[in-house]
């Protein structure tokens, strides 16, 4: 074997290692600055700077004290929230913020994202393969309203498309006929395929949830 095909041998070898080697770092990588990027985000609501040094609270310059006191909070308020009294308290500012001009359009639009996601009234649980540029093209989709008939639209649903590799997506106005459930899909596996673009395996569950919406043909 001559040296410059020893050379060329071994430049594909190193650049195999190299591929091999970033497919293991990137997904750590890019985890770990993601949660290295939340930490910070909250551990800083808390400005050290505005705090004295010679007081009990230098504490709170600490790394860490602020995501502590801040996930402590969150925990305080969703308990007293649950109580009757605190709870109605909690009520009736939630219903000031959504009769506030120009305030409840903010407040609204992210407390049902949040309600979308993990609140009680989750939308993203229920996925589906959805016809939507054509008979014989299906999407991986979310149904958000099972029925829009205060639209005008009757025998028609929503349905939430979200976009590969990013945080976005498209809701469209279907007809039910083409809307398939994926009854045997836990909605995280549903999700992360259509995220990722279809690359990463889905988990089928073996048996169908009882709270799964039914969908007339």
């Amino acid at each position: 074997m001559s040296p410059k095909i020893r050379i060329k041998v071994l430049a594909a070898r190193v650049l195999r290692y190299f591929f091999q080697g970033l497919l293991i770092l990137a997904p750590i990588g890019i985890t770990a600055l993601t949660l290295y990027w939340a930490f910070v985000t909250i551990d800083n609501i808390i400005p050290k700077e505005i705090i004295p040094v010679e007081t009990p609270l230098k504490y709170l310059r600490y790394k860490g004290v602020g995501f502590v006191l801040v996930l402590l909070l969150v925990i305080v308020v969703g308990y007293l929230s649950s109580s009757f009294i605190v709870g109605r308290i909690f009520a009736l500012f939630d219903h000031l913020l959504e009769r506030t001009p120009f305030i409840k359009y903010i407040y609204t639009s992210v407390k049902d994202v949040f309600d979308a996601f993990v609140g009680e009234k989750k939308k993203f649980d229920h996925p589906v393969l959805v016809q939507i540029y054509g008979l014989d093209v299906w999407e991986m989709g979310f149904i958000t309203q099972p029925d829009v008939s205060n639209l005008g639209m009757p025998g028609y649903m929503a349905v939430y498309v979200p976009h590969a590799y990013a945080i976005t997506g498209k809701v469209f106005i279907v007809p039910v006929e083409r809307v398939k459930p994926l009854e045997n899909v836990p909605a995280g596996e549903a999700m992360k395929f259509a995220v990722s673009g279809g690359v990463t395996h889905i988990e089928v569950k073996s048996q169908v949830g009882p709270d799964a919406p039914h969908v007339s043909k």
